[in-house]
């Protein structure tokens, strides 16, 4: 089914924190390393993208509890699936395909499961895109504001090999998600557009900013209208945002998007702030009565969770989405003046 059509007619519930549920596992690291990497020389524990290879039943399963919540995306087990975060374990392009071409097969098989067994619900994949542990736009270096650690083409050309390996998989679309450094993100969406180019065909592609504080700004300093005309360039399915805050204090920021934005609207936001030994405390309950607010505004059309949320959460979020309208785009508003 096409997914914009979809979206014209109902609010989606995208998955909710895959680090979260991974976590509810003992994992060690002959976990981490399986067979594939058992001999490997550096420490591999904490690689949750290798699970999609190493245990892929833990990872398969994962999604099928997202997906019997009430989702209808999922997202893929590759947030630091480039070439370029996976360089701090030293693995190369070789298990940096795989990782990315087995979460998407794991995605895959969970979600044809439930759409056979509820075809009238359709159930997608989206290749989840991280920001990398670089950023093109601020140095890294404080006496040196000019040095960048990563340039543009390395990002734009380790996004693409990630791409390739996620449609290769079966996705559906593509998450650019987590954006600290717009930069960045265009890279990203320069890689995927590259791609296209070259199998003659195109994806939809999801981009989902950060807002990192009060402030009301990304990492890299824009606000969120500024971030939205950095990337709307790009033919997208959607813009949105996710991480760093809960929903509370997400909700000033959507209503810059529902104003602003050509594309549907996500968010993901996470299950409120962290406490002081980093868990998230908030409930299922607390976190959809939140979320209620953006519904009743009319400011969403993707809805999930980020950090800390777990498929109670998103379950007690689709229960609640399921009572109201998506949000309008801009061209379905004026033609209807």
């Amino acid at each position: 089914m096409d997914i914009t059509k979809l979206l014209a007619k109902k609010i989606l519930i995208l998955d909710g924190a895959m680090g979260t549920m991974i976590q509810k596992h003992t994992l060690t690291e002959e976990d981490f390393r399986g067979d594939y990497l058992k001999d490997h020389e550096f420490d591999l524990k904490g690689n949750n993208d290798l699970l999609s290879i190493t245990r892929p039943e833990i990872i398969k399963d994962i999604h099928k509890q997202y997906f019997a919540a009430g989702a209808d995306i999922a997202e893929t087990n590759t947030f630091s699936g480039t070439t370029i975060a996976q360089a701090d374990y030293h693995l190369g392009e070789e298990v940096v395909y795989q990782i990315n071409y087995q979460s998407a097969l794991l995605a895959r098989e969970a979600a044809d499961e439930f759409t056979q067994a509820e075809p009238e619900k359709p159930r997608f994949v989206a290749g989840s895109i991280g920001p990398t542990n670089r950023t093109a736009s601020i140095s890294p270096d404080v006496n040196n504001p000019g040095y960048r650690a990563i340039t543009f083409e390395e990002l734009a050309s380790a996004y693409k090999f990630q791409a390739k390996a996620l449609l290769d998989g079966g996705v559906d679309m593509f998450l650019v998600e987590t954006v600290f450094d717009t930069l960045n993100a265009k890279a990203a969406l320069f890689g995927i557009a590259e791609l296209f180019n070259e199998i003659g065909r195109e994806l939809p592609v999801m981009v989902s900013g950060t807002i990192t504080d009060a402030s009301g700004r990304t990492l890299s300093g824009q606000t969120t209208h500024a971030f939205l005309i950095s990337i709307e360039h790009m033919p997208l399915l959607s813009v949105g945002l996710n991480c760093a805050l809960g929903a509370k204090d997400l909700r000033p920021y959507l209503q810059v998007l529902n104003k602003e934005a050509p594309f549907f609207v996500s968010a993901h936001p996470n299950a409120g702030l962290p406490n002081e030994f980093g868990q998230y405390d908030q409930s299922p309950e607390d976190m959809a009565d939140q979320i209620e607010e953006f519904l009743q505004e009319g400011l969403i059309n993707i809805i999930g969770g980020c950090c800390g949320t777990t498929p109670e959460h998103i379950n007690a979020i689709a229960n609640v989405a399921a009572k109201y309208a998506p949000r309008k785009l801009k061209q379905e508003l004026e033609a209807a003046e």
